[in-house]
Protein backbone atom coordinates (compact mmCIF):
# COMPACT_ATOMS: atom_id res chain seq x y z
CA UNK A 1 0.00 0.00 0.00
CA UNK A 2 1.41 3.41 -0.93
CA UNK A 3 1.94 6.33 1.38
CA UNK A 4 -1.34 7.95 2.37
CA UNK A 5 -1.63 11.68 1.90
CA UNK A 6 -4.68 13.51 3.08
CA UNK A 7 -4.23 16.52 0.83
CA UNK A 8 -3.33 18.94 3.61
CA UNK A 9 -0.46 21.23 2.76
CA UNK A 10 2.14 22.63 5.10
CA UNK A 11 4.22 24.88 2.89
CA UNK A 12 5.32 22.75 -0.02
CA UNK A 13 4.85 19.38 1.62
CA UNK A 14 1.78 17.19 1.89
CA UNK A 15 1.27 15.66 5.34
CA UNK A 16 0.39 12.06 6.09
CA UNK A 17 -2.78 13.28 7.82
CA UNK A 18 -4.14 15.54 10.54
CA UNK A 19 -4.24 14.26 14.11
CA UNK A 20 -5.93 15.88 17.11
CA UNK A 21 -4.30 14.96 20.43
CA UNK A 22 -6.55 15.50 23.45
CA UNK A 23 -4.81 15.19 26.82
CA UNK A 24 -4.74 17.36 29.94
CA UNK A 25 -0.99 16.78 30.39
CA UNK A 26 1.01 19.26 28.29
CA UNK A 27 4.12 17.04 28.39
CA UNK A 28 2.19 14.09 26.96
CA UNK A 29 0.75 16.25 24.17
CA UNK A 30 4.23 17.55 23.38
CA UNK A 31 5.80 14.06 23.15
CA UNK A 32 2.93 12.74 21.01
CA UNK A 33 3.06 15.84 18.78
CA UNK A 34 6.82 15.59 18.27
CA UNK A 35 6.67 11.84 17.59
CA UNK A 36 3.90 12.21 15.00
CA UNK A 37 5.32 15.34 13.38
CA UNK A 38 8.59 13.46 12.78
CA UNK A 39 6.47 10.78 11.07
CA UNK A 40 4.95 13.44 8.78
CA UNK A 41 1.61 14.17 10.47
CA UNK A 42 0.03 17.57 11.07
CA UNK A 43 -0.76 17.59 14.81
CA UNK A 44 -3.23 19.76 16.71
CA UNK A 45 -3.62 19.77 20.48
CA UNK A 46 -6.42 20.27 23.00
CA UNK A 47 -6.15 20.05 26.79
CA UNK A 48 -9.60 18.54 27.37
CA UNK A 49 -12.71 17.31 25.58
CA UNK A 50 -14.34 20.72 25.64
CA UNK A 51 -11.37 22.34 23.84
CA UNK A 52 -11.26 19.41 21.37
CA UNK A 53 -14.91 19.94 20.43
CA UNK A 54 -14.33 23.71 20.12
CA UNK A 55 -11.25 23.09 17.94
CA UNK A 56 -13.00 20.81 15.47
CA UNK A 57 -16.10 23.00 15.23
CA UNK A 58 -14.40 26.39 15.03
CA UNK A 59 -14.61 28.67 12.02
CA UNK A 60 -16.89 28.52 9.01
CA UNK A 61 -15.57 25.19 7.80
CA UNK A 62 -15.43 22.38 10.28
CA UNK A 63 -11.90 21.16 10.74
CA UNK A 64 -10.95 18.21 8.59
CA UNK A 65 -9.51 15.56 10.87
CA UNK A 66 -8.01 12.16 10.11
CA UNK A 67 -7.48 10.74 13.61
CA UNK A 68 -8.40 11.57 17.21
CA UNK A 69 -6.05 10.49 20.02
CA UNK A 70 -7.80 11.00 23.33
CA UNK A 71 -7.04 10.58 27.04
CA UNK A 72 -9.85 9.35 29.32
CA UNK A 73 -9.39 11.20 32.62
CA UNK A 74 -9.56 14.95 31.97
CA UNK A 75 -11.33 17.95 33.51
CA UNK A 76 -14.50 19.50 32.07
CA UNK A 77 -15.51 17.08 29.28
CA UNK A 78 -13.72 13.79 29.92
CA UNK A 79 -12.46 11.37 27.29
CA UNK A 80 -15.47 9.06 27.40
CA UNK A 81 -17.81 12.00 26.70
CA UNK A 82 -15.51 13.49 24.05
CA UNK A 83 -15.14 10.14 22.27
CA UNK A 84 -18.92 9.65 22.32
CA UNK A 85 -19.32 13.11 20.75
CA UNK A 86 -16.75 12.43 18.04
CA UNK A 87 -18.14 8.95 17.28
CA UNK A 88 -21.65 10.43 16.90
CA UNK A 89 -20.69 13.53 14.88
CA UNK A 90 -17.58 12.32 13.02
CA UNK A 91 -18.09 8.55 12.65
CA UNK A 92 -15.41 8.22 9.95
CA UNK A 93 -12.66 9.65 12.17
CA UNK A 94 -10.79 6.77 13.85
CA UNK A 95 -10.23 7.13 17.59
CA UNK A 96 -7.20 5.97 19.60
CA UNK A 97 -7.37 6.02 23.40
CA UNK A 98 -4.16 7.01 25.23
CA UNK A 99 -4.55 6.68 28.99
CA UNK A 100 -2.41 6.58 32.10
CA UNK A 101 -5.03 4.54 33.97
CA UNK A 102 -5.51 1.21 32.16
CA UNK A 103 -8.82 -0.49 32.81
CA UNK A 104 -9.57 -3.83 31.13
CA UNK A 105 -13.35 -3.32 31.21
CA UNK A 106 -13.00 0.21 29.79
CA UNK A 107 -10.63 -1.04 27.08
CA UNK A 108 -13.03 -3.83 26.09
CA UNK A 109 -15.98 -1.43 26.03
CA UNK A 110 -14.11 1.17 23.97
CA UNK A 111 -12.85 -1.39 21.46
CA UNK A 112 -16.39 -2.77 21.07
CA UNK A 113 -17.57 0.79 20.33
CA UNK A 114 -15.12 1.01 17.45
CA UNK A 115 -12.03 2.59 19.02
CA UNK A 116 -9.04 1.54 16.89
CA UNK A 117 -6.54 1.11 19.73
CA UNK A 118 -6.24 1.44 23.50
CA UNK A 119 -2.73 2.55 24.44
CA UNK A 120 -1.26 2.98 27.91
CA UNK A 121 1.05 5.86 28.87
CA UNK A 122 3.95 6.10 28.56
CA UNK A 123 3.64 4.70 25.04
CA UNK A 124 6.69 3.87 22.95
CA UNK A 125 7.09 6.08 19.88
CA UNK A 126 7.13 3.11 17.50
CA UNK A 127 3.93 1.68 19.00
CA UNK A 128 2.23 5.07 18.70
CA UNK A 129 3.30 5.47 15.06
CA UNK A 130 2.09 1.93 14.24
CA UNK A 131 -1.27 2.60 15.88
CA UNK A 132 -1.72 5.87 13.97
CA UNK A 133 -0.70 4.20 10.68
CA UNK A 134 -3.25 1.43 11.32
CA UNK A 135 -5.95 4.03 12.05
CA UNK A 136 -5.08 5.86 8.81
CA UNK A 137 -5.41 2.59 6.88
CA UNK A 138 -8.80 2.00 8.48
CA UNK A 139 -9.89 5.54 7.57
CA UNK A 140 -8.68 5.09 3.99
CA UNK A 141 -10.58 1.80 3.66
CA UNK A 142 -13.74 3.43 5.05
CA UNK A 143 -13.67 5.90 2.14
CA UNK A 144 -13.55 3.16 -0.52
Amino acid sequence: MGEFTSGFFMGDQTTNGRVLVVDDEADVRKVVRMTLQKAGYDVLEAENGEKAIETINSGENRLLLDILICDIRMPKINGVEAIAYFRANYPRVPVIVLTGFPDADMATSMLRQGVVDYLVKPVEGEKLRESVARAMEQRELAHL
